[in-house]
């Protein structure tokens, strides 16, 4: 059985270029399919042969490829797949995968746990009341005797097999929160791309005007800079909170792996329901607050420089199109 789950672990980290497992630095495409970034970057130069490298004299312009997985078009600007983002989960994943393949899944002959109370009774049955590990003997004559008690390969397989859903429940969370922050990381752009065009719309019409109008300049310009600092500081307190989240669940992922690699049953027992429970209350963490629809949008700083001379003290931003 931990073979068969190294193996399905190792399915989903191959790439679909290379075929091989993803190696260093692995970027995630706005898809959220991942490749090797020299793989991402052959089939990005096959489709565009004409693109500029980094490092070239002249500025490189983007460009767009299909990704394997999808066929999503990539559309990509003048950094090419180095402007994408790295995929970190996945990376120390594969760090983990390879430190535990490298270890053989058993060592030596597993050893048995003794009970404490009676020295010479090996530890074979589970206490359902208590949830502990114990011996027959405890069972028949001490504290178990009036307890449920059932067979310990039993429900070592039960509760391995609600670890390896948890895992699953988790790692599938962290894709979406990996989703959510790539996408509020595009709103920050775009809120920023904005505002700096905002701004040099606002210039322009500004330098046309005379001198009067230089104080209102400084006033208008400072709102756009107020709104776009109060919208990416909100956006990327956000970015942090989903951040930490993720940082916390893939520690705990980290943690629930090694868990599954313990091969004595008893031992796995007896800090299986705690991490389970770690598992449970992460999962149930809400992670729904993300910036409404059209948040980004910085339109509304535009004006009319149509005025006459009276009214350009009165100047403000129009609130319609």
């Amino acid at each position: 059985a931990e073979a068969r789950s190294m193996e399905s672990l190792e399915k989903q980290l191959i790439c679909p270029i290379c075929l091989e497992m993803f190696t260093k630095p692995v970027v995630i495409l706005p898809c959220q399919h991942n490749l090797c970034r020299k793989c991402a970057n052959d089939v990005f130069q096959a489709s565009n042969p004409l693109w500029q490298s980094r490092g070239s004299s002249a500025v490189p312009s983007g460009g767009r490829f299909r990704c394997p997985s999808c066929r999503h078009e990539v559309v990509l600007d003048r950094h090419g797949v180095y402007g994408l983002q790295r995929n970190l989960l996945v990376e120390n994943i594969i760090d983990i995968y390879k430190q535990e393949s490298a270890r053989p899944l058993h060592t030596k002959a597993e050893q048995h746990l003794m009970c404490e109370e009676h020295e010479d009774e090996r530890i074979n049955i589970y206490c359902l009341r208590c949830e502990v590990p114990t011996c027959s003997l405890c069972k028949v004559f001490g504290a178990h005797k009036d307890c449920e008690v059932a067979p310990l390969p039993a429900v070592y397989q039960r509760q391995k097999s609600e670890l390896s859903d948890g895992i699953a429940m988790l790692v599938a969370g962290n894709d979406r929160i990996q989703a959510i922050i790539t996408q509020m990381e595009e709103i920050c752009h775009t809120i920023e791309e904005n505002g700096r065009r905002q701004k040099q719309h606002l210039g322009l019409r500004f330098d046309t005007l005379c001198s009067i109008l230089e104080e209102r300049k400084k006033e208008l310009l400072q709102s756009i800079a107020q709104e776009q600092e109060a919208k990416v500081q909100r956006v990327r307190g956000l970015i942090r909170q989903y951040g930490d989240h993720l940082e916390a669940s893939s520690k705990l992922v980290e943690s629930a792996i090694h868990a599954m690699e313990e091969p004595q049953m008893a031992v796995y027992l007896q800090h299986s329901r705690e991490l389970l429970k770690k598992i449970t209350d992460m999962s149930k963490v809400s992670m729904s607050s993300r910036p409404e629809p059209g948040y980004e949008n910085m339109d509304h700083f535009s004006i009319n420089v149509d005025y006459v001379a009276e009214m350009l003290r009165t100047i403000e931003f129009q609130t319609g199109a």
